[in-house]
């Protein structure tokens, strides 16, 4: 290994490191505004010139190699001088705009103009000026601004998999623009005002808003996918302004999805702020306590069997506790988390999570993607996906809809044949998978939430033992989950009791009368029409698909409006932080339970969090050792049983409205006229 100095101070470090990697190695700055670590070196901006003994001139530590024996100084008169000039050059073009820019604050132009620039220009030239590029309504320009560090033309070749951004022209007339004048249509497009060094590419929906030093920062983790991204929330007065990523390597680097990001708007517009009751046919404004007396009259009147519960895809799993508790103390065994209906073997806990683990996609040298389209369903996931193809010879095979998931994959068929073949070895993938050292499987939901779901992962529990998935410390089986709320339901077990009903045997009861009483915990994504003349209780924080159709609405906090606890989709739990109050009566999902509780004369055994997550705990050890990774040990799982021929459907028709927040969002609505409307050449929205 190379063993230079820089300073005076002696280091050694890895074949392949840079001059600047080392210097960072020691703790010494080197400015840059084009080296960004997660993409390749440009070295197109010679900020970060540094000094090597015998060369001539200054070198580029970004794109120099260290050597055995190189001597480097980075703060001699000749760098300090290089670095004024390399800064005067920068500056000779860029406008007068930080009063007004929506960079202020937090601009790395700002910053090291100051630490390493001159007090003053020589030029006398005028200034150029660039026009502005519609990138489409999440992405802000002002590309007079920019100084041509390229770093979003590497983001959106390298991570987001879309070639959109490229520069054209030479020397004064060098830009950055779109090819074609088109949008990026891009789920990661929000993460490009992040890597832009200077406020040439700013948040559209956040411009003019607010300042950084104004706001008051809440570390969190995101729920509007089963990922978990560990996310910061900036909030000013009782407002969430904006959503920015958390550094997290085993989750999501530093990297959200654009609906994670913009979707926060949705958090102010059609919120349940009060509790409501339906009065002669109309749902209408009441107090706490006519709320909790009209269910309290209703279940003392129909019996346990006929009282069923679901919870959604947003719900924490505190919440999910407390309303199991209160089923099993009212006697009735109907409850569900997966109001997707999907059904699939839940005794063993690697059957439902992505074992792989998000991180561990880096390893893997072979690919099987069975009806899941990650792209859609989980943008992070299949970012790592994305960065393993282009840093390995990665063979991708799917099986599902072909879909461009921006990169190259073997298309195998729409349907479960191809997946009969793996499991006994006949398809000429399964040799691929054998051959590999690190094979991945990636069960999707479009394969679990058919009606045989619990066959087909069966299945594909065959095809991962048969070829080699399973190994001494390797498990490639993994499922994809959709929801937030799913694992950590699933752990907790609230799931169908013994003789009780799942979510499709809960709505066809409720179509048939069988079940009176349906409590709806956060559930939007059920067809409400089929709970026929059930008395439906919905608690949740907006006015969506489950509060329409509702008896008695009573307001829930959304997630960053609550300290509350989930688990991700590789089993990780984390939690989250309360950033602001919940707005208006609305009140913790949890307590509202707890008080309900009391009311019917159930009185669980909780009155604060720190007893809650005690009965987590007991109805679960993964809740015992607070945040981290819990693995599940590998043991047989599935309910072996006739698959059909159908092929697997898609179960995301529109990225950006697939929960009550992303659908009152009006920048999700904005994108989805952008994106998705405009491409299926239709008008009106969808979820």
């Amino acid at each position: 290994m190379p063993k230079l100095t820089i300073d005076g101070l002696e280091v050694v470090v890895d074949h392949g490191t840079s001059v600047l990697q080392a210097c960072e190695k020691l703790g010494i700055e080197i400015p840059r505004f084009c080296y960004h670590e997660r993409l390749s070196v440009a070295a197109n901006c010679r900020m970060c010139l540094v000094e090597m003994e015998r060369s001539p001139k200054p070198i580029a530590s970004c794109a120099m190699p260290c050597a055995d024996g190189m001597v480097i100084r980075t703060n001699s008169d000749t760098v300090k001088n290089a670095r004024k000039g390399v800064m005067e050059l920068i500056l000779l073009n860029h406008p007068l705009d930080c009063p007004i820019c929506d960079q202020g604050g937090e601009c790395d132009l700002q910053d090291q103009a100051v630490a390493y620039g001159g007090e003053h220009t020589r030029s006398v030239e005028e200034r150029r000026a660039v026009t502005n590029k519609d990138l489409g309504p999440l992405v802000k320009t002002e590309m007079t601004r920019c100084i041509l560090c390229t770093r979003c033309v590497r983001f959106c070749e390298e991570i987001a998999g879309v070639s959109v951004l490229g520069a054209v022209g030479r020397g004064m007339h060098s830009e950055v623009t779109t090819y074609v004048g088109a949008a990026i249509e891009s789920e990661l497009s929000g993460n490009l005002p992040d890597v832009c060094p200077v406020g040439a590419l700013t948040s559209k929906p956040y411009a003019f808003t607010a300042r950084p030093w104004e706001l008051r920062k809440t570390e969190s983790v995101d729920v509007l996918d089963a990922v978990g991204s560990n996310i910061r929330v900036d909030v000013r007065g009782s407002e969430v302004l904006r959503v920015l990523p958390r550094l997290n390597e085993d989750v999501n680097e530093e990297w959200i999805g654009d609906k994670t990001r913009y979707a926060i708007d949705g958090l102010k517009r059609q919120r349940v702020d009060r509790p409501y009751v339906r009065r002669d046919g109309r749902l209408q404004p009441a107090s706490w306590d006519e709320a909790f007396g009209a269910i309290v009259a209703k279940l003392k009147s129909v019996p346990a069997s006929r009282v069923a519960a679901l919870a959604g895809d947003l719900v924490d799993v505190e919440a999910m506790t407390a309303l199991k508790e209160l089923m099993a103390s009212l006697g009735s065994p109907n409850l569900d988390c997966r109001q997707d209906g999907a059904r699939f073997d839940t005794t063993e806990r690697a059957g439902y999570l992505f074992n792989t683990t998000i991180a561990g996609l880096e390893q893997a040298d072979a690919l099987l993607l069975v009806g899941t389209n990650p792209r859609i369903e989980a943008p992070i996931v299949n970012a790592r996906i994305r960065k393993r193809y282009r840093e390995s010879n990665l063979q991708v095979a799917l099986i599902g809809q072909p879909v461009d998931l921006t990169y190259s994959y073997q298309h195998l068929g729409e349907g479960p044949e191809a997946l009969s073949g793996l499991a006994d070895g006949s398809h000429p993938f399964a040799a691929v998978l054998k051959a590999a050292k690190h094979p991945v499987l990636i069960l999707g939901a479009g394969a679990l939430a058919r009606g045989d779901g619990a066959a087909l992962q069966a299945l594909a529990r065959r095809v991962a033992e048969v070829n080699g998935l399973i190994r001494e410390g390797w498990n490639g089986f993994n499922v994809l989950q959709l929801a937030a709320a799913r694992v950590g339901g699933l752990d907790i077990g609230f799931l169908p009791g013994a003789g009780g009903r799942d979510t499709r045997a809960i709505l066809e009861g409720a179509q048939k009368g069988e079940i009176e009483v349906v409590y709806l915990l956060g559930a939007d994504e059920i067809d409400a029409s089929r709970l026929g003349k059930a008395f439906v209780i919905y608690q949740g924080h907006h006015g969506d698909r489950g509060a329409h159709r509702a008896d008695v609405v009573l307001p829930g906090a959304a997630y960053t409006e609550k300290n509350a606890t989930y688990v991700n989709t590789e089993g990780r739990v984390q939690r989250g932080r309360q950033a602001v109050f919940p707005v208006g009566e609305a009140r913790e999902d949890w307590k509202i339970v707890r008080a309900l509780s009391e009311r019917l004369g159930h009185t669980l055994p909780f009155d604060n969090l720190a007893r809650l997550r005690e009965r987590m705990a007991a109805l679960s050890p993964v809740f015992a050792g607070g945040e981290g990774l819990k693995a599940a040990a590998w043991r047989s799982f599935g309910v072996t049983g006739e698959v059909t021929a159908a092929p697997f459907a898609p179960v995301i028709e529109n990225f950006y409205m697939t929960d009550p927040i992303s659908r009152a969002s009006v920048t999700m609505a904005k994108c989805t006229e952008a994106f998705v409307l405009s491409r299926e050449g239709k008008t009106g929205t969808h979820g």
